[in-house]
């Protein structure tokens, strides 16, 4: 009785594997169950209805799927009840209409729980497809996912490229000073004044380097040989007058861009106004604080960060942008790197010391004294300022050489590999600015034109003497459908 509830609820279960041995011994007529009529009939319908078949047509192509397979993806369109209001009670089959050879991959997929991409079709309409019958883009398989990414998105740009221009004209209007100001700073061809601003701050950063380089240099002559003297120190107020010109004209863009960014917080907040602040920081407080002699070897200390100012022209070389985004993409590869450098020196240090102890002119006097000479091995530089001088400590110094090569080889081909991928998106980002660039001039001259004709038309007809007395014909058409 027990037996017989069990096989009246396999109607409403899900497939269940550990009912295949009951099944078997129904079926070999090894179990009582069989003399029931009513148990062996539910029995039988449970049974059709694992093993049976549906038929799917799409746009008059004919598939078959088990449901037995279909069942394995419930979250999808086919393995859900969803699917029922597609069925055709006519026919006795499932219709969809849609595109019966992207079909052939999805009925891949709930065959064998292996989706690929065609490389052939559409990346956009495979997505389509996938989305339509439920199916995450993430499923695919991996020979097949960088291809369709990498070709959806190239096909989102495209399509972005079309729709973008038109869209920026609908929303055309009169930037504010604002805007316009932070257009000119950011996008040096956007106009001549960008051209100005953007030559005119890259001088000065160039002679800011510059200057910070050739104070240091020393021009002593012969006769004052025993007291040398740097051109900072023999021209000081040639340089003094170079650096407050330089840093006026910093402090001015910080200014302008503070003023021109859409959230000032923000820029604040981001690398590029960091460097901009110690660029120009360190001068303001010579400045005040160089009547105070306390303060003279601060002073000194504070030329360092005069050094940052080359990270301004990371604005102004798109390469040095690209290495920069690199370097962030890159962030767990090069961890690995350190991590790992920093086991091998560890390991190598502490050998290399033990070896070298018991000798009278060793100079591994300590661990870290040691770890110096591993790290110059390991990067194969070779001062020589430190060696062994044991046949045992000189075979450890060669292998501690050839594991530092292929430490710091593993990580370099992930890094290539992003610094590629990030050039050319750039490069691809760049033609696409230039193609909506193009475009929205193109689409703003023949707007500017066909409300140069309508104005003319216009006033033709509102002043029919104009043209003797003959008004020409003129078209129906509403002005608004003529702008379009």
């Amino acid at each position: 009785e027990e037996t017989d509830q069990q096989l009246c609820s396999m109607d409403n279960s899900e497939y269940d594997p550990s009912w295949l041995p009951l099944r078997q011994t129904c079926a070999l007529g090894l179990a009582p169950l069989l003399a029931d009529n009513k148990a062996l009939e539910k029995l039988t319908k449970w049974q059709f209805k694992i093993s049976s078949k549906l038929v799917i047509n799409v746009s008059g192509v004919h598939f078959e799927l088990n449901t037995t397979s279909l069942r394995q993806h419930p979250t999808t369109l086919l393995g859900s009840s969803e699917k029922e209001y597609f069925y055709d009670e006519e026919n006795q089959e499932y219709f969809f209409d849609r595109d019966p050879e992207l079909f052939r991959f999805i009925m891949n997929y709930y065959q064998t729980g292996k989706l690929h991409f065609p490389k052939n079709i559409c990346a956009t309409a495979f997505e389509e497809e996938l989305r339509f019958f439920g199916i995450l883009p993430d499923h695919m398989y991996d020979c097949c996912y960088e291809e369709f990414l990498d070709q959806n998105r190239e096909a989102k740009e495209r399509m972005q490229d079309r729709v973008l221009p038109v869209r920026m004209l609908e929303k055309a209007r009169v930037p504010r000073a604002r805007e316009k100001m932070r257009v000119i700073f950011d996008d040096p061809d956007y106009n001549d004044a960008a051209q100005v601003v953007y030559y005119t701050t890259g001088f000065f950063i160039i002679v800011s380097v510059l200057s910070n380089m050739m104070e240091t240099i020393i021009c002593t002559s012969p006769q004052e040989f025993d007291h040398p003297k740097t051109y900072g120190e023999r021209y000081h107020n040639v340089f003094f007058c170079v650096d407050t010109a330089c840093v006026i004209i910093f402090t001015i863009e910080y200014i302008a861009r503070l003023y021109a960014a859409q959230s000032r917080l923000q820029y604040m907040r981001s690398i590029m106004a960091l460097i901009d602040l110690v660029a120009i920081v360190p001068y303001y407080i010579a400045l005040f604080a160089s009547a105070d002699k306390n303060f003279s070897g601060s002073l000194v200390t504070l030329r360092v960060f005069r050094v940052f100012r080359i990270f301004k022209f990371s604005r102004h070389s798109q390469g040095l942008r690209i290495l920069g985004c690199t370097l962030k993409s890159c962030a767990r590869e090069l961890g690995f790197l350190l991590f790992s450098l920093t086991l091998v020196v560890i390991i190598f240090a502490t050998v290399i010391y033990y070896i070298e102890k018991f000798d009278s002119e060793s100079r591994f006097y300590s661990i870290p004294a040691s770890s110096w000479y591993t790290i110059v091995t390991m990067t194969t530089l070779g001062y020589g300022d430190m060696v062994p001088s044991t046949v045992l400590g000189k075979i450890v110094g060669s292998i501690c050489s050839l594991c530092g090569v292929l430490v710091i080889a593993l990580p370099v081909p992930v890094i290539v590999s992003n610094f590629s991928r990030i050039y050319q998106q750039n490069q691809r980002a760049d033609g696409r600015a230039l193609r909506r660039r193009v475009q929205l001039t193109n689409l703003l001259r023949e707007h500017n034109e066909r409300i140069r004709r309508l104005t003319i038309r216009n006033s033709t007809i509102s002043n029919p003497s104009a043209s003797g007395g003959n008004s020409p014909k003129v078209d129906q058409m509403h002005p608004e459908s003529d702008l379009l």
